[in-house]
């Protein structure tokens, strides 16, 4: 027995070392946390419980059926954040550089099936060179068998990838299709062929950074939500991200006692929106009056800045709020903007999260670039996203609402529960200005009748009160009273019930 005790122990301190002191110093050298560091920073203390310590790889070919350390390269297993349950996998880079083998991909596979069966979410610590090539084709396989997980695991339970490390070729898609993307600056990257095969067969000339660093993904390319200065911070935002979602999707997202009183008003709102409206403004400024503590969690900040996406309290509950940016190309609709805000409002139906729309938008982004790259198709996802979403939303227009990006952003057409405005809102085809061009173009030639028309037009349409004639909007509110009528919506709406008609899956236009 003694002798069995003395095994284990030796067994489990070898796990521990993984690919040993040098290489773990070599880890710290390039400012990165080991792969159990990093768990025990994103877990509460004393709370993880590993799984598959004693795993090893089965690969007898190229030398490594000498070369056999416990774990194979990845730490796997469940513990709690903030006392929720939670599965987590860390890949160790110190051991085979954190290469993806048949085992170690079970032992992935593994956790997540069990994520699923309790209902709980699964957080990847993303930290590999890749595919184990002394493995070939069972590696490869090891991978697909993880993105079948992903697939099944999507929209069951919230999945969270977190690259720390080097992320390439077949290994990007796990996270790809997760739910959010975290990255860590001057040490992560991401991209399927690397700046070596990329000069080869384009000969563009470029580094890992450039090609798929963590700002080029959290700015350009939009892959990733957020990025962050080094592996501290990237894990402790994990945790404050988690704070916001339920543990599955069978049931409703936390609710956090909070000191901010539903009913407070904030009367600085009244003058927020410009009297000119052609001048932007912050709808950010608006965000944080009106959540709870202003205390607002933004998404793909530097990504699409003309819509702002993210998740709040308003009166304890998590809400996911969407509202057009009017300090970036006036808060237009584009391509970028509206594959972002679409995935968010999926992501928010999924998880039980309800929806709040602030909408200052002057219509779709014009141009040919707009057009030829399918601005038609990818505007039509976030309405998709919208048109489906079963969960409570409720729609704030502040200013501007033309065209068919009206109907698009949380409309009482598609189904919005509460849709408010304030006084000063404009809901129109369009502007006044392109209005009357269009509709007296005999009296292009007549300033002084076109500017009494302008004038005409604008008593008549811009306001809220035509489309409160006709039902589209419940109520026009002041801008202070906001926080309170929408805390008292979403009260209102905690027990709202909504299927959707059956079907296998519906088809999103991709």
């Amino acid at each position: 027995m003694q002798d069995i005790v003395e095994k284990l122990r030796e067994k489990r301190a070898q796990a521990r070392l993984g690919g040993g002191q040098k290489r773990i110093d070599a880890q710290h050298a390039k400012g990165k946390l080991t792969a159990r560091e990093r768990i025990e920073l994103l877990l509460d203390e004393g709370t993880f419980e590993e799984w598959d310590m004693f795993v090893e790889h089965r690969c007898a070919d190229f030398g490594m059926q000498d070369t056999k350390i416990p774990g194979d390269g990845v730490v796997t297993g469940y513990g709690m954040i903030n006392g929720r349950l939670v599965f987590v996998f860390s890949q160790d880079f110190t051991v085979f550089g954190g290469a993806l083998s048949e085992a170690h991909a079970e032992k992935i596979v593994k956790i997540m099936q069990q994520a699923m069966k309790v209902g709980a979410p699964v957080i990847g610590l993303n930290d590999s060179g890749g595919a184990r090539i002394q493995e070939g084709v069972a590696s490869l396989g090891g991978y697909a068998d993880v993105f079948q997980q992903n697939v099944l695991a999507s929209g069951v339970v919230p999945q969270i990838s977190v690259i720390m490390g080097p992320c390439a070729g077949g290994a990007v898609y796990s996270p790809a299709m997760t739910d959010f993307i975290f990255m860590v600056k001057d040490s992560s990257y991401m991209f399927v062929t690397g700046p070596d095969v990329v000069k080869t067969v384009t000969h563009e000339e470029v580094t890992a950074e450039e090609l798929g660093g963590a700002l080029t993904h959290s700015s350009k390319s939009g892959v990733a939500d957020m990025a962050f200065e080094n592996d501290v911070e990237a894990l402790m935002m994990v945790r404050r991200l988690y704070n916001y979602l339920p543990l599955s999707n069978r049931e409703k997202p936390p609710v956090r006692p909070t000191s901010d009183p539903a009913d407070r008003m904030d009367y600085s709102l009244d003058t927020l929106v410009p009297a000119n409206p052609n001048l932007p403004y912050d709808i950010k400024e608006l965000i944080l009056k009106v959540v709870d503590n202003d205390d607002f969690f933004e998404l793909q900040p530097d990504y699409a800045k003309n819509i702002v996406i993210g998740l709040a309290r308003m009166n304890g509950q998590t809400v996911g709020i969407v509202a057009n940016q009017p300090l970036v190309l006036a808060g237009c609709l584009d391509i970028k903007s509206s594959i972002k805000a679409g995935r968010f409002v999926r992501f928010c139906d999924a998880f039980n999260i309800p929806i709040v729309t602030f909408v200052d938008v002057p219509g779709f982004m014009p141009g040919t670039a707009q057009e030829y790259g399918g601005i038609i198709k990818h505007g039509a996802k976030l309405l998709f996203a919208y048109a489906e979403a079963t969960v409570p939303k409720i729609t704030v227009i502040t200013r501007k609402a033309y065209g068919g990006a009206y109907d698009v952003m949380a409309s009482k057409h598609l189904r919005g529960d509460v849709n408010l405005a304030w006084p000063n809102a404009e809901i129109a085809v369009m502007g006044a200005k392109g209005a009357v061009e269009i509709i007296f173009r005999q009296d292009k030639n007549d300033p002084e009748k076109l500017a009494a028309r302008e004038a005409e037009y604008k008593a008549r349409f811009a306001n809220p009160f035509v489309a409160g004639a006709r039902g589209f909007i419940d109520d026009v509110i002041q801008p202070h009273e906001t926080r309170k009528r929408i805390c008292r919506s979403l009260t209102m709406l905690k027990d709202k019930q909504l299927e959707n008609p059956w079907r296998k899956h519906d088809n999103i236009p991709l």
